[in-house]
């Protein structure tokens, strides 16, 4: 099944931060990414170039108080517009999974595009709240990220770290996971007729 790309354009401002967000499912994984959180542009860089999601974002913010609210914004914008692309999921193959290592850390991430949001994060250790990676990205943002994004795309998403000890590698392999099973979900099937449900609807 080919045709038209599937294609959003999202804006989003408030007193915290102010989002311009673009993107395309069928892409080819380009990215331009400013969100003035250095290691989140890596991690929304290595998103789109692993989902094969063209990924264009500006976000501007309070980071001089906290990265927080700029990475929050800017994850529930990504799961506006990814919601938005997808139309009424006619086509797509609805379910992906990957397991992907970075040196010795190694995540697994399972996405239901069911229009139903559900969120399961597990296996980071302890301290990876608490570390600050880059300057100004604290490992708690992104089980964040995750939850905001499978919250705003309407998925089902489980994300588990198997293994891992560099804070650098075990965000990283999360997002290099989540973006390969995004890949596989909402990639059109030639073979599926419709919206793949028995209910007709997601």
């Amino acid at each position: 099944m080919t045709g038209q790309h599937r294609t959003a354009h999202l804006q989003r401002s408030t007193k915290e931060s102010s989002v311009d967000l673009w993107l395309d499912l069928d892409g080819t994984g380009e990215a331009e990414i400013s969100t003035g959180v250095r290691f989140y542009d890596h991690m929304l860089d290595s998103f789109a170039r692993h989902s094969l999601i063209d990924l264009k974002v500006t976000t501007t913010g309070d980071t001089d108080i906290d990265a927080h609210h700029s990475v929050e914004d800017t994850a529930i914008v990504l799961g506006d517009a990814v919601r938005e692309a997808l139309g009424d999921k006619s086509g797509i193959s609805r379910f992906g999974d990957a397991l992907v290592p970075l040196d010795e850390a190694l995540a697994q991430a399972v996405v239901d595009v069911a229009g139903r949001p559900f969120f399961v994060h597990e296996g980071e250790p302890d301290a990876q709240a608490y570390v600050i990676i880059g300057g100004s990205y604290t490992g708690s943002l992104t089980q964040h990220v995750f939850q905001s994004f499978a919250t705003h795309a309407g998925i089902a998403l489980h994300v588990r770290l198997v293994s891992g000890r560099d804070p650098h590698h075990i965000a990283e392999c999360q997002f290099k996971a989540v973006a390969r099973a995004l890949r596989f979900a909402v990639e059109r099937d030639p073979r599926v007729v419709g919206i793949p449900s028995a209910k007709g609807a997601l």
